[in-house]
């Protein structure tokens, strides 16, 4: 491939670390938008989707691009394919905090979070930030062993999931069908965000050695 394009395939890696930047910032500032019942933050994190969106778009108009111009090959080839998978792992974290953010838009000025979820939802958060971090770190690095690290944090996000259902189907539950449905739809999106973001880094696996599992 011709210089040039070379450019553009390790910028493909930087904008996609880029992007997982802000779907973790998205993520932080809608938990926190969530718990304080903070509805101008809640915006805030809903207009990044405007945002993440034309990045999605870009990078995968960028890999398309590459792949019928320029016929990539062997290790360029997988970057191409990694790199449009990754882009759509990315957005869907972007969209997963975006909903986030839109159930405390929606509950505003009440808080959706009962006191005694509180600690569940503020775990799952910084789970899911250290994942879009980590993820993040992998993708600027192309590091197999921190890419194969994730999904342990995963399992942990999944067990958070699995207590919180257990806390809300509990016979104690006191707050209502209504709050039970938003803490059941808040813990999918959580776990959701998880496996998207272990998802993009683990692309990076297959971007260095081919392996698909």
């Amino acid at each position: 491939m011709r210089e040039d394009s070379h450019l553009q395939l390790f910028g493909l890696g930087e904008y996609s670390a880029a992007m997982c930047q802000l779907t973790g910032i998205a993520l932080r500032e809608a938990t926190q938008a969530l718990l304080d019942a903070d509805l101008s933050l809640a915006e805030q994190v809903i207009a990044m989707d405007t945002q993440l969106d034309q990045m999605w778009s870009t990078g995968e108009q960028v890999a398309i691009g590459l792949l019928a111009l320029q016929a990539p090959v062997a290790r360029d080839l997988r970057i191409v394919i990694s790199a449009l998978r990754i882009v759509a792992d990315l957005q869907r974290l972007g969209v997963l905090a975006i909903h986030i953010a839109n159930v405390a838009r929606r509950r505003h000025p009440a808080h959706a979070v009962p006191s005694d979820v509180r600690p569940f939802i503020e775990r799952m958060s910084r789970i899911g930030v250290q994942l879009a971090d980590e993820a993040e770190a992998v993708l600027r690095t192309d590091d197999l062993a921190a890419a194969r690290r994730l999904p342990v944090d995963d399992d942990i996000m999944d067990d958070l999931q699995r207590d919180l259902y257990h806390h809300v189907l509990a016979p104690g539950w006191r707050h209502g069908v209504a709050a039970a449905v938003d803490i059941a739809l808040l813990a999918r999106f959580y776990e959701r965000f998880a496996d998207h973001a272990v998802s993009a880094a683990q692309q990076v696996v297959y971007l260095v050695t081919g392996e698909t599992h």
